[in-house]
């Protein structure tokens, strides 16, 4: 004898006496038909009378269901795994074929109300009394969401299995594109399209670098950016990369990195674009560039220019700079500053004295001092990109020497977001 427990436990087709089996079945060829058409009328994307397959698979599919629910009855022991196993390859396929779960759902529901409307129909015929017509109809709600199960199980599965194969195909296409020298065209094109990825007009490459050892957020970006966080330089393919919206897109998403935006270009010319992202990745780590928001290279192209050979800039800084060798070391750096900012501001000293916190006439003192060291060189426009340049990485590399967890960035004079406060740097 059952407990209410265990009664409670067992599917709702144990309690239909196993004898409805024997009198549902000779009805159940034409049930069947008539599930089909209800279906097929009432969900469009199952109404395929040109694809063979897929009608003889909606038939195998209510035919299963049909058979295996009067087994069910008959036997409450059957194997439930055939008919389990067509569902979930029917959600499987729904899946595959980029499909949702509604129209598989709809036409479940349109076919259990078939069933139970023919049912309730030969219910007097065939001596059906109310309370096993009442178990009959739970059984039938509780199988329909045993099968719908099913098919949702196969149906995830897919959508798994669909969604590894594209992020694959999007990282080797990723690959490709960064690959130098570049790919064939009509490779990119093939990866592009198997990959579900539009071509775009112009691309931009990303270079990523994590603010710290704990902090391991992934970007939360837009499906059309190609993304690669896990490999040993992390970096993006962002499409249309100065579209409505983009960079904004990028500075969320990129909270948590240390992000470089290389220049836009053509698609071809992606590995391009990365290898100048790379650069400004590394000055923003080193605090040459502000890190607080992605750097975009096109922006900082003079600093990228400058830091791109410090060994050269070292070299002819030492023969540019040699007459600041005369004076003391502390007071060598303020004449290096009071230099670059008048070389900056075309020799205005009320402007310089602003950029440094100093009164106007110390710094007529110190470009006194300066025409002494320099004589006629100082006013030379020959030669006066070359002292900018030079003065900008030398006054970094002695900054970076002296102090380098406190730096600032020496383009146009901005300080990065590391940069100490103007106070701390008055000269």
């Amino acid at each position: 004898m059952t407990t209410p427990e265990q009664r409670t436990a067992l599917p709702p087709w144990t309690g239909v006496p196993c004898e409805i089996a024997d009198l549902c079945r000779p009805y159940l060829a034409d049930v069947a038909e008539e599930m089909i058409e209800e279906i097929q009328r009432g969900v469009p994307e199952y109404a395929r009378p040109l694809d063979e397959e897929y009608v003889r698979m909606v038939r195998l599919a209510v035919e299963g269901a049909l058979g295996q629910f009067v087994d069910l009855i008959g036997d409450s022991g059957a194997s439930w795994e055939p008919v389990a196993a067509v569902y979930r390859e029917i959600g499987w396929a729904e899946a595959r074929e980029g499909r949702s779960l509604d129209a598989l759902q709809t036409a479940l529901r349109l076919g259990a109300r078939v069933a139970w409307r023919r049912l309730a129909a030969e219910a007097e015929k065939l001596n059906v009394s109310r309370r096993t017509l009442g178990r009959l109809a739970e059984a039938i709600f509780a199988f329909l969401d045993e099968i719908a199960a099913a098919a949702t199980q196969g149906y995830h599965k897919a959508r798994a299995q669909v969604a590894g194969e594209l992020e694959h195909r999007r990282r080797r296409l990723l690959d490709l594109l960064l690959a130098e020298p570049p790919a064939a065209p009509q490779a990119i094109v093939d990866l592009a399209r198997v990959a579900q990825w539009r071509l775009p007009q112009t691309v931009a490459a990303v270079a990523l670098a994590e603010r710290g050892p704990d902090r391991y957020a992934h970007p939360s970006l837009p499906p059309d950016v190609l993304a690669d966080v896990n490999r040993r330089e992390p970096c993006l393919v962002v499409p249309d990369p100065d579209g409505p919206g983009r960079p904004r897109m990028l500075e969320n998403a990129l909270r948590d990195w240390v992000a470089a935006v290389g220049p836009t270009v053509r698609v071809e010319e992606t590995a391009k674009s990365l290898r100048w992202a790379r650069e400004g990745l590394a000055l923003a780590r080193r605090g040459v560039l502000p890190a607080d928001r992605p750097v975009r290279c096109v922006e900082h192209m003079p600093t990228l220019v400058m830091f791109k050979d410090e060994d050269l800039i070292r070299i002819v800084g030492e023969r540019r700079l040699a007459p600041l060798q005369k004076v003391r070391a502390r007071h060598r750096e303020r004449l290096a500053r009071t230099l670059l900012a008048c070389l900056q501001s075309g020799f205005n000293a009320t402007e310089v004295a602003t950029r440094l916190h100093v009164h106007p006439q110390t710094v007529r003192y110190r470009l006194h001092q300066l025409e002494e060291l320099f004589g006629d060189e100082l006013y030379d426009p020959d030669i006066r990109l070359e002292f900018e340049m030079v003065l900008h990485v030398w006054l970094f590399q002695a900054q970076e020497a002296d102090a380098p967890a406190t730096v600032i960035s020496l383009e146009g004079g901005r300080q990065s977001a590391l940069a100490p406060t103007a106070a701390a740097t008055r000269s």
